[in-house]
């Protein structure tokens, strides 16, 4: 097992170098060889790991005392959850790539610096497997750096000046609550003499409190939350296979990951800290869902999308320290429901964009006779985030509104009307977009529209499918996370 998850990490930076000097079909050949050994090796890890935790310490620093090794693998029902998430969308995301950076893209024709391209990737998605298996704080932190490194050169590859002030303003806002994040494990260190993740629970309980606010500090702008969110709508500069890894399995959900991962190992936590997860996230829903309606660009309309539903994921963990562990199986399963449907709807836009070079939605209408397929991926990927039943994010937002319920009184009143309102706002604005952007008169910019080529369209299918499956693959394993 311990082969696996070594392996699982190093071959995504193996693939990384290896890609920098490749061109043409041979860098397409070594990046879906790489990316599906990452799919191979996630799921063998998965199904071989018992029902129990695996800690595999490998290697501690003499010089720093400490009560155990600092750098090793970790495998629990959260992190196998987040590895097949980082390991199946990224493949996704680099056979959709494959195609997309072509000179047939109306939208950026180039196919020059796939090498680049794929160094990056496969960085990015090396950087998140590796915060994923921290057995400790401090090995997270080491990658939670990297992923912000990576999305940077990622947001920036096009070049120009939008993309350059972009990539800098993520890597600046997120550095800003990198700095709690590092505080915090001063606190803990100091403290404790430890990095591990129960070693919060040995802080006296102010201490505590301090360093899980540190903590959250750094969640909110990895995840895009008030005051930190601006810098997602600007990064959609990124080619957008990026903004789809982004939004579904990088960067952005290492934030959520983060708070996660402190609320399901017991901290005795203050029930007014569960106040101060909840609150921000409902502001931050209500904020991100009043922006929707400004926005003419798909792709910033769905990363506005993304940070209202990173609050629903903020809003479980509240809610789980609350006191409702129903909340908190919603919040940890959103993870991998919106997932799958973000990714969808992120590259139906890049195929929209690739066939007719525009993303705005004024310009198109009557899509839906050029590009069927893409149709047809667009409004399943709209009823998926939108929590229409069957399909993936109606279980995670059932379990949130019964974990809302559960929390009585005035609290669980002002956490549930805001986020029903969100809901239905939400709902009805991407369904009026939709009708826009695909029925009616075929509009000049669509054109020229056609479905995308064989990679593109076959990624999209397999989307579909996930979307559906997600709450099936989700639920076993956040039912086997201890609260």
């Amino acid at each position: 097992m311990l082969l696996i998850l070594a392996a699982l990490l190093m071959v995504p930076f193996a693939g990384a170098f290896l890609s920098t000097p490749t061109r043409g079909r041979d860098s397409d050949t070594l990046a879906l060889l790489t990316s599906g050994s990452c799919v191979a090796l996630a799921i063998m890890a998965v199904l071989l790991r018992p029902r129990t935790s695996l800690d595999f310490p490998l290697y501690g620093i003499p010089w720093l005392p400490q009560s155990g090794p600092l750098f090793g693998f970790f495998l629990d029902p959260l992190s196998s959850m987040m590895v097949i998430i980082i390991s199946v969308i990224g493949f996704l995301v680099i056979l959709y790539s494959t195609a997309y950076l072509s000179p047939r893209n109306l939208d950026h024709a180039t196919s020059d610096g796939k090498g680049r391209y794929f160094f990056w990737m496969f960085l990015f998605v090396g950087s998140m497997l590796g915060l994923v298996l921290s057995p400790n704080f401090l090995q997270m932190f080491i990658f939670w750096e990297l992923t912000s490194i990576c999305s940077w050169a990622l947001i920036s590859f096009y070049g120009g000046e939008k993309p350059l002030a972009a990539g800098f303003k993520a890597l600046l806002l997120t550095n800003l609550g990198g700095i709690g994040f590092m505080v915090a494990l001063v606190i803990l260190y100091v403290s404790t003499h430890s990095f591990a993740f129960d070693a919060i629970q040995r802080l006296e309980p102010h201490a505590r409190v301090v360093v899980f606010l540190l903590f959250l500090l750094a969640a909110w702008a990895k995840a895009a939350q008030i005051p930190f969110f601006t810098w997602l709508p600007d990064a959609m500069e990124a080619p957008t296979p990026v903004s789809a890894y982004l939004h579904a399995a990088a960067m952005v959900k290492a934030g959520v990951y983060l708070i996660a991962r402190i609320v399901i190992t017991p901290a005795a936590l203050p029930w007014w800290i569960g106040l101060v997860v909840a609150g921000p996230a409902v502001l931050t829903m209500l904020v991100g869902c009043f922006l929707f309606f400004f926005q003419d660009d798909l792709k910033r309309l769905l990363a506005y999308s993304t940070i209202t539903h990173l609050s629903y994921i903020l809003l479980g963990a509240g809610l789980g320290i609350l006191g409702s562990a129903t909340g908190m199986i919603g919040g940890i399963l959103h993870i991998i429901n919106h997932a799958f449907a973000k990714a969808l709807l992120f590259l139906s836009v890049g195929a929209i964009a690739y066939a007719t070079g525009v993303k705005s939605i004024r310009e198109l209408s009557g899509l839906s006779h050029r590009m069927p397929l893409v149709s047809l991926a667009f409004f399943v990927g709209i009823l998926s985030v939108t929590g229409v039943p069957p399909f993936s994010t109606f279980w995670s937002k059932f379990f949130l509104l019964t974990g809302a319920v559960d929390v009585r009184g005035n609290v669980g009143l002002l956490i549930l009307i805001p986020f029903v309102l969100e809901v239905i706002v939400a709902f009805a604005w991407f369904l009026r977009v939709g009708q826009k952007v695909f029925f009616g008169e075929v509009s000049a910019a669509a054109a020229p529209a056609k479905d995308p080529p064989f990679a593109m369209s076959a990624v999209l299918v397999i989307l579909m499918v996930f979307c559906v499956l997600a709450p099936f693959i989700g639920l076993p394993i956040v039912h086997q996370i201890q609260h």
